[in-house]
């Protein structure tokens, strides 16, 4: 398989750290039923974290067929965002939007996030990164 088409390991935000230092100094990024956090990293690439709580959707089935949508997104657009880390978390009323609904919000969150410049100051702290935040 092309390695553009694939979701690696490297792709994947996995320790409570990286979690906690995207949430820590993200900017917040919302969309219908949908938050993102994106922070800069220092790597060359976008890496991806589902945050999903049975709060948001109480079926497990719902849980992972919106994690499934998310990464098949990140998958194919990956390449076109900026180098940040993102955790993608759902609010409670996206269980009440559609299939189509949901996609149409995830790609117009994909679309505000390869839009946004997040500053790569924003890793280590200086004066211009606290008048970008929102």
């Amino acid at each position: 398989m092309d390695e553009a088409a694939r979701f690696p390991r490297r792709a994947r935000l996995l320790k409570p750290a990286e979690f906690k230092a995207v949430f820590g100094r993200g900017v917040r990024i919302h969309e219908r039923g949908l938050t993102a956090v994106g922070a800069a990293n220092t790597l060359a690439h976008a890496r991806l974290g589902l945050a999903i709580s049975k709060k948001a959707l109480p079926l497990s089935v719902d849980r992972n067929r919106l994690k499934r949508q998310i990464r098949e997104i990140f998958r194919l657009k990956h390449r076109s965002l900026p180098a940040v880390d993102l955790v993608v978390l759902a609010k409670p009323g996206i269980a009440q939007l559609t299939a189509a609904q949901r996609r149409q919000s995830l790609e117009r969150l994909w679309t505000r996030i390869a839009a946004l410049s997040v500053p790569a100051s924003s890793a280590a702290p200086s004066s211009s990164s606290a008048a970008t935040r929102s």
